[in-house]
This record gives structure tokens, sequence and C-alpha cells, in this order.
């Protein structure tokens, strides 16, 4: 009998990421190589290893980074204390921070100048997160995670409250925060547009509309890729329980999927496409299949690149 697989769209690269590998390939040709980046420039391996064997050098602590070397800041964001010390350095510092995560520091920077003490819906210790804490002073942003935390919260009902989130959640999950906190805080402000990304909310919502149809269902992506573990937990949540997280073709255990004949397959914001057509050409080598391309809206967003690059 032959299989089934539905390659939903949209899928892979947002333009936050494509952006900031842009910064990455830009720099190496302005300043030669190496060029130096504060984590991951986005959280996907393969593009990780291709941009090493190109000469960049990923670096967790500035102190790595050589006087007056170039010095970029991932999509992720970084913290105002990141920015001091490279500038210690004399780093020729290039900001790749997608304009969506700026948007929510700036956003908090905004509340905390009103008198606003901010609570920050995210993932603890995702470089996302300790950016945007780390845009105010210690003790200015409250970070919860779920529900529970919602309900240990010890703030003054009087006092003024508002919540920002970090860009790369699921969406039904943080309703379901946010809903905790407007009731244990019915006077709570929010930022005047959604923080969740364009990209992210997409993405789920394609998963959401075609993952039930679904016998199985793989999304490509990286472990340590907030949005692609979002997509995977949509996927079952779907009604698709068969849902896993997959590197690359090298992880694919064809076996499993012998009595699937509907198979889902999708990708993370930070997945070049020819990752997820290396598992369908894998599929095709071992089984009799038929692709069938289910697309839940077109994406056109694109971002400028920093001043220093244009």
């Amino acid at each position: 009998m032959k299989k089934k697989i539905y390659l939903i769209s949209p899928r892979g690269f947002c333009a936050g990421v494509t952006r900031a590998i842009d910064i990455v390939d830009i720099a190496l040709k302005k300043y030669g190589k190496p060029v130096y980046v504060k984590h991951e420039i986005v959280h996907n391996k393969f593009v990780i290893e291709e941009l090493k064997s190109k000469g960049t050098i990923f670096i967790e602590d500035i102190k790595d980074v050589p006087k007056g070397m170039p010095l970029i800041f991932s999509a992720h964001g970084v913290s105002k204390i990141v920015i001091s010390e490279a500038i210690k350095k004399q780093a020729k510092t290039i900001d790749a921070t997608c304009p969506l995560v700026t948007k929510v520091h700036i956003q908090a920077s905004k509340f905390d100048s009103l008198g606003y003490h901010i609570i920050l819906i995210g993932h603890r210790n995702h470089p996302e997160v300790e950016g945007t804490i780390g845009q105010l002073s210690e003790g200015k942003i409250t970070l919860v995670e779920n529900k529970l935390d919602v309900a240990e919260l010890e703030l003054d009902k009087n006092q003024k409250i508002a919540y920002i989130t970090q860009t790369t959640l699921s969406v039904d999950d943080t309703k379901d925060i946010i809903k905790a906190l407007k009731l244990r805080y019915p006077n709570i402000e929010s930022s005047p547009k959604e923080d969740i990304c364009y990209a992210t909310t997409n993405r789920q919502n394609a998963i959401k509309k075609f993952a039930g149809k679904c016998d199985a269902f793989i999304v490509i992506g990286s472990n340590n890729s907030s949005n692609s573990n979002r997509l995977v937990e949509v996927a079952s949540n779907a009604g698709c329980h068969n849902s896993v997280l997959l590197e690359n073709k090298d992880f694919l255990d064809l076996e499993l999927y012998k009595d699937a004949n509907k198979i889902g397959i999708s990708s993370g914001a930070s997945v070049p496409d020819h990752l997820v057509m290396d598992v369908v050409k894998r599929f095709k080598n071992y089984f009799d299949i038929d692709i069938e391309n289910l697309e839940l809206e077109k994406e056109s967003v694109s971002f400028k690149l920093p001043k220093e690059l244009r």
C-alpha cells in the first residue's frame, strides 16, 4: 500500500533566522575570518557546523573574543551586561537579534519606565529569556514558566503589573498562563501586539490544522530549539500522538513507520529545507510514497540588515 507524506507549510527558516545567517555570511566576507558569535546564531546544528567551516567561532563568554574583533550577537538577543562587556573589549559589534525579540526588549523598557513590575512568560535558561531579563536591572522582571508559577506569585495586587512573553512559546499553553495571570491580577497590562512571533504562530497553526489526519508526525529540528520542541507538542495535542523531533535523516528509523500510512512532516524556524527533503528522500528510497503539500498560508516577511552591513 502506498504511503502518503504530507509536507506541511509554512515550515523552515523564518525572516529572523534568514537575517541572522545572512549577517554572519556578510560579516565573514567584509571582515574576513574569524568572526565571533555570542551563543549559537540560531538553534540548528547543521547551520552552526556550516558556519564554523566558513570561519565562525561561537563563544559563550565575551572574554574569549580577542580585542577589536568582529562580534555578532545571536538572533536570541543578549543582556545589557553582555553589550557593555563587548564595548570594553572594543569589539566590532553587530546585532543579529531578531527584530521581533528586540520589540519585546523595547516593550519591557517602556513598561519599566512607566513603573510597572514585569512578568515574563518563558523558559528558564533559554538565551532569549536571559537576554530579555537582562534588559533591566535585577528584580525588575519575574519569570513564570507555567500556571503553577503564577499561583506562587507574591506580587502586590495593587501595584502596576504587566506581562511580556518569549517569542517561541506554545500559543495554546501561553493563553492558559495569561488567563491565570488575569484571574490573579485583573488589572495586568500586556504588549499592544502579540509577543509570540508570526513564524511560531503560523507553524503551530499549520500543524494544528493538519496533524490530526496523520498516523505519525515528524518535526525536523534540533533538541535545543524551543520552537521545534513546541511543534512536536502541538502535533501530539492535535491528535497525532506518534509525533517526534528528528535532528536529520541520519536519525530516521524507517522501521518505525512500517504501519503508518499517513505521515506529516514539518520543521522548526531555524531548519534549512534540504534537511526536510533529505528525510523525504529516505522515505522514498524505502517505501512507495505519494507526496502532498499542505500549506496553511504564505509568508512574505523580511527584515533589513543592520546598518553596519547594508
